[in-house]
Protein backbone atom coordinates (compact mmCIF):
# COMPACT_ATOMS: atom_id res chain seq x y z
CA UNK A 1 0.00 0.00 0.00
CA UNK A 2 1.27 3.46 -0.84
CA UNK A 3 -0.03 7.00 -0.50
CA UNK A 4 -0.49 9.13 -3.62
CA UNK A 5 -2.06 12.48 -4.44
CA UNK A 6 -5.70 12.08 -5.41
CA UNK A 7 -5.18 14.06 -8.61
CA UNK A 8 -2.67 11.38 -9.68
CA UNK A 9 -4.89 8.42 -8.77
CA UNK A 10 -6.48 7.67 -12.16
CA UNK A 11 -5.99 3.97 -12.96
CA UNK A 12 -4.95 3.00 -9.43
CA UNK A 13 -6.81 0.46 -7.29
CA UNK A 14 -8.19 1.62 -3.94
CA UNK A 15 -7.18 -0.58 -1.02
CA UNK A 16 -9.86 0.72 1.36
CA UNK A 17 -13.49 1.81 1.36
CA UNK A 18 -14.24 5.54 1.38
CA UNK A 19 -17.24 6.63 3.44
CA UNK A 20 -19.44 9.67 2.91
CA UNK A 21 -21.28 11.05 5.95
CA UNK A 22 -23.70 13.96 5.92
CA UNK A 23 -25.29 14.34 9.36
CA UNK A 24 -28.97 13.33 9.41
CA UNK A 25 -28.89 12.90 5.62
CA UNK A 26 -26.70 10.06 4.42
CA UNK A 27 -24.01 7.58 5.37
CA UNK A 28 -22.83 5.45 2.49
CA UNK A 29 -19.72 4.13 0.78
CA UNK A 30 -19.45 5.59 -2.73
CA UNK A 31 -16.03 4.00 -3.29
CA UNK A 32 -15.22 0.44 -2.33
CA UNK A 33 -11.97 -1.40 -1.89
CA UNK A 34 -10.82 -2.63 -5.30
CA UNK A 35 -12.38 0.28 -7.22
CA UNK A 36 -10.26 1.52 -10.13
CA UNK A 37 -10.18 5.30 -9.97
CA UNK A 38 -11.43 7.14 -13.07
CA UNK A 39 -11.06 10.76 -14.21
CA UNK A 40 -14.67 11.47 -13.20
CA UNK A 41 -13.98 10.19 -9.67
CA UNK A 42 -11.35 12.82 -8.89
CA UNK A 43 -13.66 15.81 -8.14
CA UNK A 44 -15.96 13.56 -6.09
CA UNK A 45 -13.04 12.27 -4.02
CA UNK A 46 -11.75 15.80 -3.47
CA UNK A 47 -15.22 16.92 -2.34
CA UNK A 48 -15.06 14.20 0.33
CA UNK A 49 -11.86 15.69 1.68
CA UNK A 50 -9.63 13.04 0.15
CA UNK A 51 -6.56 14.95 -1.04
CA UNK A 52 -4.52 11.76 -0.69
CA UNK A 53 -5.42 8.13 -1.29
CA UNK A 54 -3.97 4.79 -0.34
CA UNK A 55 -3.62 2.47 -3.29
CA UNK A 56 -2.71 -1.15 -3.17
CA UNK A 57 0.93 -2.15 -3.19
CA UNK A 58 1.49 -5.77 -2.28
CA UNK A 59 3.54 -6.37 0.88
CA UNK A 60 4.08 -9.88 2.27
CA UNK A 61 4.60 -8.60 5.82
CA UNK A 62 1.16 -7.03 6.30
CA UNK A 63 -2.54 -7.79 6.05
CA UNK A 64 -5.14 -5.46 4.65
CA UNK A 65 -7.86 -4.62 7.23
CA UNK A 66 -10.36 -6.89 5.44
CA UNK A 67 -7.97 -9.82 5.49
CA UNK A 68 -7.31 -9.24 9.19
CA UNK A 69 -11.05 -9.06 9.90
CA UNK A 70 -11.45 -12.52 8.40
CA UNK A 71 -8.85 -13.84 10.85
CA UNK A 72 -10.69 -12.31 13.81
CA UNK A 73 -13.90 -13.87 12.51
CA UNK A 74 -12.23 -17.28 12.44
CA UNK A 75 -11.15 -16.77 16.06
CA UNK A 76 -14.71 -16.00 17.16
CA UNK A 77 -17.00 -18.13 15.01
CA UNK A 78 -18.84 -21.13 16.37
CA UNK A 79 -21.95 -23.19 15.73
CA UNK A 80 -25.30 -21.37 15.45
CA UNK A 81 -23.63 -18.10 14.44
CA UNK A 82 -23.96 -16.23 11.15
CA UNK A 83 -21.75 -13.49 9.76
CA UNK A 84 -22.02 -10.28 7.84
CA UNK A 85 -19.94 -9.47 4.82
CA UNK A 86 -16.68 -7.71 5.57
CA UNK A 87 -17.04 -3.94 5.22
CA UNK A 88 -14.45 -1.32 6.06
CA UNK A 89 -12.47 -3.95 7.93
CA UNK A 90 -15.44 -4.99 10.11
CA UNK A 91 -17.29 -8.30 10.45
CA UNK A 92 -20.21 -8.88 12.80
CA UNK A 93 -21.47 -12.23 14.05
CA UNK A 94 -25.21 -12.73 14.49
CA UNK A 95 -27.29 -15.29 16.34
CA UNK A 96 -28.50 -18.07 14.06
CA UNK A 97 -31.09 -19.18 16.64
CA UNK A 98 -32.54 -18.25 20.03
CA UNK A 99 -30.24 -19.09 22.91
CA UNK A 100 -27.70 -17.93 25.48
CA UNK A 101 -24.47 -16.27 24.39
CA UNK A 102 -21.28 -16.97 26.31
CA UNK A 103 -17.74 -15.69 25.81
CA UNK A 104 -14.40 -16.60 27.38
CA UNK A 105 -13.77 -13.25 29.05
CA UNK A 106 -10.15 -14.02 29.93
CA UNK A 107 -9.16 -14.82 26.35
CA UNK A 108 -11.19 -11.88 25.07
CA UNK A 109 -9.20 -9.54 27.33
CA UNK A 110 -5.93 -11.13 26.19
CA UNK A 111 -6.79 -10.47 22.54
CA UNK A 112 -7.95 -6.91 23.20
CA UNK A 113 -4.68 -6.25 25.02
CA UNK A 114 -2.87 -6.60 21.69
CA UNK A 115 -2.38 -3.21 20.05
CA UNK A 116 -4.41 -2.37 16.92
CA UNK A 117 -6.93 -5.21 17.42
CA UNK A 118 -10.44 -5.17 18.91
CA UNK A 119 -13.28 -7.60 19.49
CA UNK A 120 -16.47 -6.32 21.12
CA UNK A 121 -19.17 -8.70 22.37
CA UNK A 122 -22.45 -8.81 24.22
CA UNK A 123 -22.35 -9.45 27.94
CA UNK A 124 -21.57 -12.98 28.99
CA UNK A 125 -24.70 -15.13 29.43
CA UNK A 126 -26.90 -12.79 27.40
CA UNK A 127 -30.24 -14.27 26.35
CA UNK A 128 -30.55 -13.56 22.61
CA UNK A 129 -32.97 -14.05 19.75
CA UNK A 130 -32.21 -15.16 16.21
CA UNK A 131 -30.67 -12.29 14.26
CA UNK A 132 -29.33 -10.43 17.31
CA UNK A 133 -25.80 -9.05 17.08
CA UNK A 134 -23.32 -11.05 19.15
CA UNK A 135 -19.81 -9.90 18.23
CA UNK A 136 -18.12 -7.13 16.27
CA UNK A 137 -14.51 -7.36 15.10
CA UNK A 138 -11.98 -5.17 13.35
CA UNK A 139 -8.38 -4.03 13.34
CA UNK A 140 -7.69 -0.35 13.98
CA UNK A 141 -5.28 0.58 11.14
CA UNK A 142 -5.81 0.10 7.43
CA UNK A 143 -3.01 -2.47 7.32
CA UNK A 144 -1.57 -4.50 10.17
CA UNK A 145 1.58 -6.57 10.66
CA UNK A 146 1.01 -10.27 10.08
CA UNK A 147 2.96 -10.98 13.26
CA UNK A 148 0.36 -9.08 15.28
CA UNK A 149 -2.41 -11.26 13.91
CA UNK A 150 -0.39 -14.33 14.83
CA UNK A 151 -0.31 -12.99 18.39
CA UNK A 152 -4.09 -12.80 18.30
CA UNK A 153 -4.33 -16.38 17.09
CA UNK A 154 -2.01 -17.53 19.87
CA UNK A 155 -4.03 -15.65 22.52
CA UNK A 156 -7.25 -17.19 21.22
CA UNK A 157 -5.96 -20.75 21.33
CA UNK A 158 -7.60 -23.70 19.62
CA UNK A 159 -11.17 -23.20 20.87
CA UNK A 160 -13.69 -20.67 19.53
CA UNK A 161 -13.79 -17.53 21.65
CA UNK A 162 -17.58 -17.55 22.06
CA UNK A 163 -20.54 -19.92 22.01
CA UNK A 164 -24.28 -19.73 21.37
CA UNK A 165 -26.20 -22.34 23.36
CA UNK A 166 -29.62 -23.02 21.76
CA UNK A 167 -32.65 -23.38 24.00
CA UNK A 168 -33.81 -26.96 24.48
CA UNK A 169 -37.47 -28.09 24.51
CA UNK A 170 -37.48 -28.89 28.22
CA UNK A 171 -40.51 -30.02 30.22
CA UNK A 172 -41.01 -28.30 33.54
CA UNK A 173 -42.81 -29.57 36.63
CA UNK A 174 -44.26 -26.95 39.00
CA UNK A 175 -44.80 -27.48 42.72
CA UNK A 176 -46.94 -24.84 44.42
CA UNK A 177 -46.59 -24.80 48.20
CA UNK A 178 -48.55 -23.01 50.89
CA UNK A 179 -51.45 -23.90 53.15
CA UNK A 180 -53.45 -20.90 51.96
CA UNK A 181 -53.38 -22.09 48.33
CA UNK A 182 -53.71 -25.79 49.20
CA UNK A 183 -56.92 -25.18 51.16
CA UNK A 184 -58.33 -22.84 48.51
CA UNK A 185 -58.41 -19.77 50.73
CA UNK A 186 -56.54 -17.80 48.07
CA UNK A 187 -56.12 -18.24 44.33
CA UNK A 188 -52.80 -19.46 42.92
CA UNK A 189 -51.48 -16.41 41.09
CA UNK A 190 -47.85 -17.61 41.03
CA UNK A 191 -48.15 -20.46 38.53
CA UNK A 192 -49.42 -18.30 35.61
CA UNK A 193 -46.38 -16.05 36.03
CA UNK A 194 -44.05 -19.04 35.82
CA UNK A 195 -45.86 -20.42 32.78
CA UNK A 196 -45.46 -17.09 30.94
CA UNK A 197 -41.74 -16.97 31.70
CA UNK A 198 -41.25 -20.57 30.55
CA UNK A 199 -42.92 -19.81 27.20
CA UNK A 200 -40.31 -17.14 26.47
CA UNK A 201 -37.73 -19.91 26.06
CA UNK A 202 -39.90 -22.57 24.45
CA UNK A 203 -40.40 -24.56 27.66
CA UNK A 204 -43.59 -26.44 28.50
CA UNK A 205 -45.32 -27.50 31.72
CA UNK A 206 -45.62 -31.27 32.13
CA UNK A 207 -47.23 -31.32 35.56
CA UNK A 208 -48.43 -29.14 38.43
CA UNK A 209 -48.91 -30.15 42.06
CA UNK A 210 -50.25 -28.04 44.94
CA UNK A 211 -48.96 -28.94 48.40
CA UNK A 212 -49.54 -28.02 52.01
CA UNK A 213 -46.61 -26.71 54.07
CA UNK A 214 -45.43 -30.24 54.72
CA UNK A 215 -41.91 -31.45 53.91
CA UNK A 216 -43.00 -35.02 53.13
CA UNK A 217 -45.77 -33.88 50.79
CA UNK A 218 -43.54 -31.38 48.96
CA UNK A 219 -40.73 -33.94 48.64
CA UNK A 220 -43.13 -36.52 47.20
CA UNK A 221 -44.51 -34.00 44.71
CA UNK A 222 -41.01 -33.19 43.42
CA UNK A 223 -40.11 -36.85 43.03
CA UNK A 224 -43.42 -37.68 41.32
CA UNK A 225 -42.91 -34.90 38.76
CA UNK A 226 -39.40 -36.16 38.13
CA UNK A 227 -40.72 -39.71 37.63
CA UNK A 228 -43.28 -38.39 35.15
CA UNK A 229 -40.51 -36.98 32.92
CA UNK A 230 -39.87 -33.44 34.14
CA UNK A 231 -36.54 -32.08 32.85
CA UNK A 232 -36.60 -29.32 35.46
CA UNK A 233 -38.67 -28.59 38.54
CA UNK A 234 -39.72 -25.24 39.97
CA UNK A 235 -41.09 -24.85 43.50
CA UNK A 236 -42.99 -21.69 44.34
CA UNK A 237 -43.61 -20.41 47.85
CA UNK A 238 -42.26 -21.44 51.23
CA UNK A 239 -38.79 -19.99 50.66
CA UNK A 240 -38.42 -17.53 53.55
CA UNK A 241 -36.95 -18.10 57.02
CA UNK A 242 -40.44 -18.44 58.54
CA UNK A 243 -40.65 -21.76 60.48
CA UNK A 244 -43.70 -22.72 58.42
CA UNK A 245 -41.76 -22.44 55.15
CA UNK A 246 -40.56 -25.95 54.35
CA UNK A 247 -39.61 -25.87 50.65
CA UNK A 248 -35.79 -25.75 51.07
CA UNK A 249 -35.87 -28.73 53.43
CA UNK A 250 -38.13 -30.65 51.06
CA UNK A 251 -35.81 -30.05 48.10
CA UNK A 252 -32.86 -31.26 50.15
CA UNK A 253 -34.86 -34.33 51.23
CA UNK A 254 -35.19 -35.45 47.60
CA UNK A 255 -31.45 -36.11 47.61
CA UNK A 256 -30.74 -33.18 45.30
CA UNK A 257 -27.40 -31.43 45.78
CA UNK A 258 -27.92 -27.85 46.93
CA UNK A 259 -25.81 -25.42 44.88
CA UNK A 260 -27.01 -22.39 46.80
CA UNK A 261 -29.75 -21.26 49.12
CA UNK A 262 -29.48 -17.51 48.76
CA UNK A 263 -28.21 -15.31 45.92
CA UNK A 264 -26.55 -11.85 45.85
CA UNK A 265 -29.44 -10.50 43.79
CA UNK A 266 -32.30 -8.15 44.66
CA UNK A 267 -35.06 -9.03 44.04
CA UNK A 268 -34.46 -12.73 44.61
CA UNK A 269 -32.12 -13.15 47.59
CA UNK A 270 -33.96 -16.26 48.88
CA UNK A 271 -33.48 -18.19 45.62
CA UNK A 272 -32.48 -21.86 45.85
CA UNK A 273 -30.83 -23.98 43.15
CA UNK A 274 -30.16 -27.70 43.39
CA UNK A 275 -29.38 -30.56 41.01
CA UNK A 276 -30.51 -34.17 41.19
CA UNK A 277 -27.99 -36.94 40.54
CA UNK A 278 -28.90 -37.07 36.85
CA UNK A 279 -28.47 -33.31 36.44
CA UNK A 280 -32.14 -32.33 36.68
CA UNK A 281 -32.28 -28.77 38.10
CA UNK A 282 -34.64 -27.98 40.97
CA UNK A 283 -35.31 -24.34 41.85
CA UNK A 284 -37.02 -22.80 44.84
CA UNK A 285 -38.44 -19.40 43.93
CA UNK A 286 -39.05 -16.59 46.43
CA UNK A 287 -42.30 -14.66 46.33
CA UNK A 288 -40.79 -11.67 44.52
CA UNK A 289 -40.80 -13.69 41.28
CA UNK A 290 -44.59 -13.45 41.32
CA UNK A 291 -44.80 -9.65 41.34
CA UNK A 292 -41.44 -8.24 40.15
CA UNK A 293 -40.84 -8.16 36.40
CA UNK A 294 -37.11 -8.93 36.72
CA UNK A 295 -35.61 -11.13 39.43
CA UNK A 296 -32.87 -13.72 39.90
CA UNK A 297 -35.17 -16.25 38.15
CA UNK A 298 -34.97 -14.22 34.94
CA UNK A 299 -31.17 -14.36 35.12
CA UNK A 300 -30.95 -18.10 35.74
CA UNK A 301 -33.84 -19.49 33.68
CA UNK A 302 -32.25 -18.80 30.24
CA UNK A 303 -29.12 -20.70 31.28
CA UNK A 304 -31.17 -23.67 32.47
CA UNK A 305 -33.20 -23.59 29.23
CA UNK A 306 -29.97 -23.65 27.22
CA UNK A 307 -28.56 -26.60 29.16
CA UNK A 308 -25.82 -24.59 30.89
CA UNK A 309 -24.87 -25.98 34.32
CA UNK A 310 -24.96 -23.20 36.93
CA UNK A 311 -22.34 -23.30 39.68
CA UNK A 312 -22.02 -21.59 43.02
CA UNK A 313 -19.39 -19.32 41.47
CA UNK A 314 -21.84 -18.33 38.72
CA UNK A 315 -24.34 -17.29 41.40
CA UNK A 316 -21.68 -15.34 43.30
CA UNK A 317 -20.76 -13.39 40.15
CA UNK A 318 -24.33 -12.12 39.87
CA UNK A 319 -23.68 -9.75 42.78
CA UNK A 320 -22.02 -7.20 40.48
CA UNK A 321 -25.02 -5.86 38.57
CA UNK A 322 -27.47 -7.86 40.64
CA UNK A 323 -29.20 -4.86 42.21
CA UNK A 324 -32.43 -3.94 40.44
CA UNK A 325 -32.96 -0.18 40.59
CA UNK A 326 -36.72 -0.52 40.74
CA UNK A 327 -37.43 1.93 37.91
CA UNK A 328 -40.99 3.23 37.67
CA UNK A 329 -41.12 1.79 34.16
CA UNK A 330 -39.17 -1.47 33.95
CA UNK A 331 -36.73 -1.64 31.02
CA UNK A 332 -35.41 -5.14 31.61
CA UNK A 333 -33.51 -6.62 29.81
CA UNK A 334 -32.40 -3.28 28.33
CA UNK A 335 -30.79 -2.19 31.60
CA UNK A 336 -27.83 -2.97 33.85
CA UNK A 337 -29.63 -5.58 35.97
CA UNK A 338 -27.77 -8.88 35.88
CA UNK A 339 -25.23 -7.73 33.30
CA UNK A 340 -22.20 -8.29 35.55
CA UNK A 341 -18.88 -6.49 35.65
Amino acid sequence: MKQIDTKDAVGHVLCHDITRIVKDVVKDTPFRKGHVVTEDDIPVLLSLGKTHLYVWENDDTKYHENEAAEILYEICKNDHMERTQVREGKIELLAGCDGVFTVDVGRLEDINSIDEIMIATRHNYSAVRKGDKLIGTRVIPLVIDKQRMEEARAAAGDMPLACLHPYRPLKCGIVTTGNEVYTGRIKDTFTPVIEDKLKLYGLSVCGHKICDDDITQITSAILELKACGADMIVCTGGMSVDPDDRTPGAIKATGARIVTYGAPVLPGAMFLLAYMDDGTPVMGLPGCVMYSKATVFDLILPRIAAGIKVTKRDIVKLGCGGLCLGCDSCHYPQCSFGKGC
